[in-house]
Protein backbone atom coordinates (compact mmCIF):
# COMPACT_ATOMS: atom_id res chain seq x y z
CA UNK A 1 0.00 0.00 0.00
CA UNK A 2 1.46 3.36 -1.03
CA UNK A 3 1.47 5.92 1.78
CA UNK A 4 -1.42 8.41 1.44
CA UNK A 5 -2.49 6.94 -1.92
CA UNK A 6 -5.91 8.10 -3.10
CA UNK A 7 -8.50 5.54 -4.12
CA UNK A 8 -11.51 6.90 -5.95
CA UNK A 9 -12.96 3.94 -7.83
CA UNK A 10 -15.40 1.56 -6.12
CA UNK A 11 -13.94 -1.10 -8.43
CA UNK A 12 -10.43 -0.72 -7.08
CA UNK A 13 -9.00 -4.09 -5.94
CA UNK A 14 -8.45 -2.78 -2.40
CA UNK A 15 -12.07 -1.63 -2.19
CA UNK A 16 -13.25 -5.00 -3.46
CA UNK A 17 -11.12 -6.75 -0.85
CA UNK A 18 -12.57 -4.65 1.96
CA UNK A 19 -16.09 -5.46 0.78
CA UNK A 20 -15.22 -9.18 0.82
CA UNK A 21 -13.81 -8.87 4.33
CA UNK A 22 -17.25 -8.01 5.62
CA UNK A 23 -17.93 -11.74 5.24
CA UNK A 24 -16.74 -14.00 8.06
CA UNK A 25 -15.44 -16.69 5.71
CA UNK A 26 -13.18 -14.24 3.89
CA UNK A 27 -11.85 -12.77 7.13
CA UNK A 28 -11.06 -16.23 8.46
CA UNK A 29 -9.32 -17.22 5.22
CA UNK A 30 -7.05 -14.17 5.47
CA UNK A 31 -6.72 -14.28 9.25
CA UNK A 32 -7.74 -10.65 9.62
CA UNK A 33 -10.45 -8.53 11.17
CA UNK A 34 -12.14 -5.37 9.94
CA UNK A 35 -12.37 -2.52 12.45
CA UNK A 36 -14.49 0.47 11.55
CA UNK A 37 -14.73 3.66 13.55
CA UNK A 38 -12.13 5.96 15.07
CA UNK A 39 -12.94 4.96 18.64
CA UNK A 40 -12.84 1.25 17.87
CA UNK A 41 -9.57 1.42 15.92
CA UNK A 42 -7.99 3.49 18.68
CA UNK A 43 -9.07 1.05 21.38
CA UNK A 44 -7.74 -1.86 19.34
CA UNK A 45 -4.37 -0.13 19.00
CA UNK A 46 -4.26 0.67 22.71
CA UNK A 47 -4.94 -2.99 23.49
CA UNK A 48 -1.89 -4.04 21.47
CA UNK A 49 -3.69 -5.07 18.29
CA UNK A 50 -1.50 -4.25 15.30
CA UNK A 51 -3.58 -2.35 12.77
CA UNK A 52 -1.62 -2.97 9.59
CA UNK A 53 -3.67 -0.97 7.11
CA UNK A 54 -5.72 2.19 7.62
CA UNK A 55 -8.29 3.45 5.15
CA UNK A 56 -9.25 7.06 5.70
CA UNK A 57 -11.77 9.49 4.24
CA UNK A 58 -11.15 13.02 5.57
CA UNK A 59 -14.42 14.48 4.21
CA UNK A 60 -16.32 12.04 6.45
CA UNK A 61 -14.28 12.69 9.61
CA UNK A 62 -16.04 13.42 12.85
CA UNK A 63 -14.07 15.68 15.24
CA UNK A 64 -12.97 12.56 17.13
CA UNK A 65 -11.96 10.79 13.94
CA UNK A 66 -9.85 13.74 12.82
CA UNK A 67 -7.90 13.67 16.09
CA UNK A 68 -7.53 9.90 16.14
CA UNK A 69 -6.48 9.56 12.49
CA UNK A 70 -3.58 11.91 13.05
CA UNK A 71 -2.03 9.63 15.67
CA UNK A 72 -2.81 6.10 14.49
CA UNK A 73 0.09 3.97 13.22
CA UNK A 74 -0.18 1.81 10.13
CA UNK A 75 0.05 2.04 6.38
CA UNK A 76 -2.49 4.49 5.02
CA UNK A 77 -4.66 4.94 1.99
CA UNK A 78 -7.15 7.73 1.42
CA UNK A 79 -10.52 6.80 -0.04
CA UNK A 80 -12.99 9.06 -1.75
CA UNK A 81 -16.42 9.42 -0.17
CA UNK A 82 -18.12 6.95 -2.55
CA UNK A 83 -15.30 4.42 -2.16
CA UNK A 84 -15.41 4.60 1.64
CA UNK A 85 -19.20 4.34 1.74
CA UNK A 86 -18.89 1.22 -0.43
CA UNK A 87 -16.74 -0.57 2.17
CA UNK A 88 -18.45 0.87 5.24
CA UNK A 89 -21.04 -1.02 7.25
CA UNK A 90 -22.44 2.12 8.90
CA UNK A 91 -25.13 4.58 8.00
CA UNK A 92 -22.94 7.48 9.11
CA UNK A 93 -19.31 6.43 8.78
CA UNK A 94 -16.67 8.61 10.40
CA UNK A 95 -14.02 7.97 7.77
CA UNK A 96 -11.75 5.58 9.68
CA UNK A 97 -11.39 1.87 8.96
CA UNK A 98 -8.58 -0.53 9.81
CA UNK A 99 -7.50 -4.06 8.93
CA UNK A 100 -5.66 -6.03 11.59
CA UNK A 101 -4.56 -9.58 12.22
CA UNK A 102 -7.15 -11.62 14.11
CA UNK A 103 -6.24 -11.38 17.81
CA UNK A 104 -5.00 -14.59 19.41
CA UNK A 105 -6.99 -14.51 22.65
CA UNK A 106 -6.73 -16.81 25.64
CA UNK A 107 -8.73 -16.63 28.84
CA UNK A 108 -6.53 -15.67 31.78
CA UNK A 109 -6.03 -17.89 34.79
CA UNK A 110 -9.11 -17.02 36.83
CA UNK A 111 -8.91 -15.28 40.16
CA UNK A 112 -10.95 -16.21 43.18
CA UNK A 113 -13.88 -14.03 42.15
CA UNK A 114 -13.66 -14.52 38.39
CA UNK A 115 -16.90 -14.13 36.44
CA UNK A 116 -17.26 -15.27 32.84
CA UNK A 117 -20.22 -15.11 30.49
CA UNK A 118 -21.02 -18.12 28.29
CA UNK A 119 -23.19 -17.44 25.23
CA UNK A 120 -24.91 -20.33 23.46
CA UNK A 121 -26.32 -19.90 19.97
CA UNK A 122 -26.35 -16.10 19.87
CA UNK A 123 -26.23 -14.99 16.26
CA UNK A 124 -27.13 -11.30 16.46
CA UNK A 125 -23.92 -9.25 16.55
CA UNK A 126 -25.67 -6.43 18.38
CA UNK A 127 -26.52 -8.68 21.32
CA UNK A 128 -23.06 -10.21 21.54
CA UNK A 129 -21.39 -6.81 21.31
CA UNK A 130 -23.65 -5.31 23.97
CA UNK A 131 -22.92 -8.21 26.33
CA UNK A 132 -19.18 -7.86 25.79
CA UNK A 133 -19.45 -4.14 26.53
CA UNK A 134 -21.29 -4.83 29.79
CA UNK A 135 -18.81 -7.56 30.74
CA UNK A 136 -16.04 -5.03 30.25
CA UNK A 137 -17.88 -2.45 32.33
CA UNK A 138 -18.23 -4.75 35.36
CA UNK A 139 -14.72 -6.18 35.09
CA UNK A 140 -15.68 -9.71 34.05
CA UNK A 141 -12.82 -12.10 33.33
CA UNK A 142 -14.02 -13.10 29.89
CA UNK A 143 -16.76 -14.03 27.45
CA UNK A 144 -17.05 -17.45 25.79
CA UNK A 145 -19.02 -17.64 22.55
CA UNK A 146 -19.97 -21.24 21.91
CA UNK A 147 -19.81 -22.83 18.46
CA UNK A 148 -20.53 -20.85 15.33
CA UNK A 149 -22.53 -18.07 16.88
CA UNK A 150 -21.84 -14.47 15.98
CA UNK A 151 -18.20 -13.85 15.12
CA UNK A 152 -16.84 -12.17 18.26
CA UNK A 153 -14.46 -10.14 16.10
CA UNK A 154 -16.93 -9.38 13.33
CA UNK A 155 -17.22 -5.69 12.46
CA UNK A 156 -20.76 -5.42 13.83
CA UNK A 157 -19.80 -7.03 17.15
CA UNK A 158 -16.83 -4.69 17.41
CA UNK A 159 -19.15 -1.76 16.73
CA UNK A 160 -21.82 -2.86 19.23
CA UNK A 161 -19.17 -3.42 21.88
CA UNK A 162 -17.70 0.05 21.28
CA UNK A 163 -14.32 -1.65 21.05
CA UNK A 164 -14.67 -3.56 24.33
CA UNK A 165 -13.82 -6.79 22.49
CA UNK A 166 -10.24 -5.55 22.73
CA UNK A 167 -10.45 -4.90 26.49
CA UNK A 168 -12.09 -8.06 27.85
CA UNK A 169 -10.92 -11.53 26.69
CA UNK A 170 -13.45 -12.97 24.21
CA UNK A 171 -13.04 -16.47 22.77
CA UNK A 172 -15.06 -18.64 20.40
CA UNK A 173 -14.90 -22.23 21.64
CA UNK A 174 -16.70 -25.48 21.02
CA UNK A 175 -18.93 -26.65 23.86
CA UNK A 176 -16.66 -29.50 24.99
CA UNK A 177 -13.66 -27.22 25.29
CA UNK A 178 -15.60 -24.58 27.19
CA UNK A 179 -17.08 -27.09 29.63
CA UNK A 180 -13.70 -28.71 30.24
CA UNK A 181 -12.09 -25.32 30.97
CA UNK A 182 -14.85 -24.28 33.33
CA UNK A 183 -14.71 -27.56 35.22
CA UNK A 184 -10.92 -27.57 35.38
CA UNK A 185 -11.04 -24.15 37.06
CA UNK A 186 -13.90 -25.01 39.43
CA UNK A 187 -16.45 -22.59 38.06
CA UNK A 188 -20.00 -22.82 39.32
CA UNK A 189 -22.36 -22.82 36.33
CA UNK A 190 -25.45 -20.65 36.61
CA UNK A 191 -27.93 -20.94 33.76
CA UNK A 192 -30.38 -18.10 33.13
CA UNK A 193 -33.68 -19.79 32.17
CA UNK A 194 -37.23 -18.41 32.38
CA UNK A 195 -38.69 -21.45 34.18
CA UNK A 196 -36.09 -21.75 36.95
CA UNK A 197 -37.67 -21.43 40.43
CA UNK A 198 -34.79 -19.37 41.90
CA UNK A 199 -34.76 -15.63 41.20
CA UNK A 200 -31.36 -14.34 40.13
CA UNK A 201 -30.97 -11.89 43.00
CA UNK A 202 -31.52 -14.70 45.50
CA UNK A 203 -28.85 -16.93 43.94
CA UNK A 204 -25.24 -16.95 45.08
CA UNK A 205 -23.22 -15.30 42.30
CA UNK A 206 -19.93 -14.96 44.15
CA UNK A 207 -16.67 -16.85 43.74
CA UNK A 208 -15.83 -18.30 40.35
CA UNK A 209 -19.11 -18.21 38.48
CA UNK A 210 -20.04 -18.76 34.83
CA UNK A 211 -23.25 -17.07 33.72
CA UNK A 212 -24.89 -19.09 30.94
CA UNK A 213 -27.25 -17.46 28.45
CA UNK A 214 -28.96 -18.76 25.33
CA UNK A 215 -31.18 -17.29 22.64
CA UNK A 216 -34.46 -15.64 23.52
CA UNK A 217 -36.50 -18.15 21.51
CA UNK A 218 -34.70 -21.41 22.16
CA UNK A 219 -32.88 -20.74 25.40
CA UNK A 220 -30.17 -23.13 26.55
CA UNK A 221 -29.96 -26.78 25.45
CA UNK A 222 -30.40 -29.58 27.96
CA UNK A 223 -26.69 -30.07 28.57
CA UNK A 224 -26.40 -26.53 29.89
CA UNK A 225 -29.84 -26.16 31.48
CA UNK A 226 -28.84 -28.69 34.10
CA UNK A 227 -26.62 -26.06 35.70
CA UNK A 228 -28.00 -24.25 38.74
CA UNK A 229 -30.77 -22.31 37.06
CA UNK A 230 -32.00 -18.83 37.89
CA UNK A 231 -34.77 -16.75 36.38
CA UNK A 232 -35.51 -13.07 35.96
CA UNK A 233 -39.04 -12.34 37.19
CA UNK A 234 -41.54 -10.90 34.72
CA UNK A 235 -44.70 -8.93 35.39
CA UNK A 236 -47.48 -11.51 35.18
CA UNK A 237 -49.95 -8.91 33.98
CA UNK A 238 -47.79 -7.61 31.15
CA UNK A 239 -47.48 -8.70 27.56
CA UNK A 240 -43.73 -9.33 27.60
CA UNK A 241 -42.76 -12.95 28.13
CA UNK A 242 -39.00 -12.59 27.71
CA UNK A 243 -36.18 -10.09 27.98
CA UNK A 244 -33.59 -9.22 25.39
CA UNK A 245 -30.61 -11.46 26.11
CA UNK A 246 -28.25 -8.50 26.44
CA UNK A 247 -30.55 -7.01 29.08
CA UNK A 248 -30.66 -10.33 30.92
CA UNK A 249 -26.86 -10.54 30.82
CA UNK A 250 -26.54 -7.01 32.19
CA UNK A 251 -28.82 -7.81 35.14
CA UNK A 252 -26.89 -10.99 35.94
CA UNK A 253 -23.48 -9.35 35.61
CA UNK A 254 -24.30 -6.39 37.79
CA UNK A 255 -25.95 -8.55 40.43
CA UNK A 256 -22.84 -10.74 40.51
CA UNK A 257 -20.66 -7.62 40.79
CA UNK A 258 -22.84 -6.28 43.61
CA UNK A 259 -22.58 -9.54 45.52
CA UNK A 260 -18.83 -9.81 44.97
CA UNK A 261 -18.26 -6.29 46.29
CA UNK A 262 -20.57 -6.78 49.26
CA UNK A 263 -18.72 -9.94 50.21
CA UNK A 264 -15.34 -8.25 49.82
CA UNK A 265 -16.48 -5.33 52.00
CA UNK A 266 -17.63 -7.78 54.68
CA UNK A 267 -14.36 -9.69 54.51
CA UNK A 268 -16.16 -12.96 53.86
CA UNK A 269 -14.22 -15.97 52.56
CA UNK A 270 -14.99 -17.52 49.17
Amino acid sequence: MVSESVITSVHNPQVKRLVRLRQRRDREEEGVILIEGAREVQRAARAGVTVHDLYLCPPLYSPEAEDVAATLPGRRAVLSGPAFEKVSGRDRPDGVLGVAATPDVALPDPGRDAVVVVLHGLEKPGNVGAIVRTADAVGASGVIVLGRGADPFGPNVIRASQGSVFSVPVVAWEEDRALAWLRAHDFRLVACTPDAPAVYWDATLTGRVALLLGTEHQGLPGAWRGAGGVSIPMNAGGGADSLNVATAAALMLYESARQQRARAAAGSPA
